[in-house]
């Protein structure tokens, strides 16, 4: 399209926050085509108002790029167990859900995410096609079936001893790490998950163990940067966390029960952490509601309390904390709970509602590898924001009412907000965990 075909699109007198973590200024901001031509401070008229080809008028109401989920998985479809996740799903069901997802996802504010892992790689496809302009939903980078190895990963037992169950690929060797790396590049995915932790039975560490060895980390950190790939690392334990910095990983997912020599490294590196909280900060609020155990209660909220100090460290050391709702279990449905996180970093880790919305934006476009073109309202960035009668800069919670997003703006394009359809109901056979069925005989029995 020529440029002088472009489109223009006016938001005048907003409250900007423009994600850098600076305080939020009156102005406007001018779109073309699909990015940001200028950001008007202190009201300044424009030259050429009665030009552009459409205005909103935001009236006093804060204007902030769209949110970036550094963490979510946009292909699960709030499971109720791992064994339905992992052995309960028929691929094409998946891909279709996975699509209404993403733009569930699109209407609540986040114009961006990272899909860490997916089912049958159904990630890569559904990317393609918001690209291509099939369907609506965000912008993604995607990874494929998540790396295990025979040891397990957070599926413990459920996890087979070769091939693929769910979003999981077991690779038992290092050709078979080289082998799955290179057909998932091949394939067309962004980065590269690692489970590198998981639960075994009968453990006594704290948090997850680590399984993987150093040698095949850096197989497989090497293996992607080759061909340009980055690695993210799911990471419950001290030795996860410190041996995937040392293998060279790009970012951390959890960074939970991270000691002092993991946290020397983190910091000298400076590599992005995705805490992504937001689950277990569920489970403690909605305890009672799920039905969960007292004692499964005072797990999570020992997670939560026993990383804070840590955390803080880092964040107060320079290393950037993204902000990620891991959205897809039953827990964290997607477009309710992506604000949940920012929650957290201003309660428990002490930022400040800015900082904690930076986060989700300047700092979170590194999950996109669009670190100059996502994240701020700045000129020439790409048009991705959110209109909300509110100011999150002194409260973050309001970014999950949705009757308060008034405008949700994509690649320089306003989406449609209004409500999808209500799911009427599960599909027979759609649901067919033993999980499942256990939780429908007890409800039936009542």
């Amino acid at each position: 399209m020529d440029k002088r075909d472009e489109k223009t699109l006016l938001i005048k007198n907003a409250k900007i926050i423009d994600g850098s973590g600076s305080k939020p200024f009156l102005g406007s901001v001018l779109i073309e085509g699909n990015r940001i031509k200028s950001v008007l401070k202190n009201q300044k008229p424009l030259d050429d108002d009665k030009k552009v080809d459409k205005i909103i008028e935001a009236k006093q109401r804060t204007v902030l790029p769209g949110l970036i989920d550094a963490h979510c998985h946009i292909s699960f479809d709030e499971p109720s167990s791992n064994d339905e996740l992992f052995f309960h799903r028929r691929e094409s069901l998946a891909a279709i859900i996975a699509g209404r997802n993403a733009f569930k996802v699109l209407q609540s504010g986040v114009t961006s995410f990272l899909d860490a892992d997916s089912i049958f790689d159904v990630g890569v496809d559904l990317r393609d096609a918001i690209e291509a302009g099939v369907i609506p939903g965000p912008r993604m980078a995607v990874g494929g079936n998540a790396l295990i190895t025979s040891v397990g990963g957070t599926a413990g037992r459920l996890i087979p001893d070769e091939g693929k169950r769910g979003y999981g690929a077991v690779v038992r060797n290092q050709d078979e790490i080289i082998l799955e790396i290179r057909r998932q590049i091949k394939l067309g995915v962004d980065w590269i998950k690692v489970h590198v932790s998981g639960l075994v039975p009968r453990q006594k560490a704290e948090g997850e163990l680590k399984a993987w060895s150093l040698e095949e980390l850096k197989i497989a950190c090497d293996t992607a940067h080759e061909l340009d790939i980055p690695v993210v690392g799911h990471c419950r334990s001290a030795d996860s966390v410190k041996d995937s910095l040392l293998a060279g990983m790009d970012m951390i997912l959890h960074a939970t029960y991270m000691d002092q020599e993991g946290l020397d490294i983190l910091v000298d590196k400076k590599i992005p952490i995705v805490p992504t909280f937001t689950f277990q900060a569920n489970l403690i609020e909605y305890a009672d509601q799920m039905g969960a155990s007292k004692d499964y209660k005072e797990i999570f909220e020992k997670e939560i309390d026993d990383n804070i100090d840590i955390l803080k460290k880092a964040f107060k050391e320079g290393v950037p904390l993204l902000c990620g709702s891991e959205s897809g279990f039953s827990v964290t449905p997607y477009g309710d709970w992506h604000y949940k996180e920012l929650e957290v970093f201003v309660k428990k880790l002490g930022l400040s509602p800015l900082q904690a919305i930076k986060s989700a934006t300047k700092d979170a476009a590194v999950s996109m590898r669009k670190e100059n073109e996502l994240g701020l309202i700045a000129e020439n960035y790409l048009a991705d924001l959110v209109i909300i009668d509110g100011d999150p800069s002194q409260d973050v919670s309001i970014l999950g009412k949705k009757d308060l997003i008034k405008n949700v703006i994509l690649d320089g394009e306003e989406i449609d907000l209004k409500p999808l359809p209500s799911r009427k109901k599960d599909p027979d056979g759609w649901r067919v965990s033993s999980y499942s069925q256990r939780i429908n005989r007890k409800a039936n029995l009542k």
